[in-house]
């Protein structure tokens, strides 16, 4: 997933793909432990989607700070 394709989407959206990859992240921990995951890249691109996800989300929530 891109940043650009997170940052269309709204916070409802957001909120709801957050959700569905940590379910699956915990899935994938889960396979993991037990010796049957076989995508191991998986994983690591589901954790950066979930990071990408809370920074837009934390960017739409926050005002935007002015610098000076």
């Amino acid at each position: 997933m891109k940043a650009a394709d997170v940052r269309t989407k709204s916070e409802d959206e957001l909120k709801e793909q957050l959700l569905s990859l940590r379910k699956e992240a915990f899935n994938l921990r889960f396979q993991k432990a037990s010796g049957q995951l076989e995508n191991t890249a998986r994983a690591r691109l589901v954790r950066r989607d979930i990071a990408r996800i809370k920074t837009v989300l934390r960017q739409k929530t926050q005002p935007a700070v002015q610098e000076s």
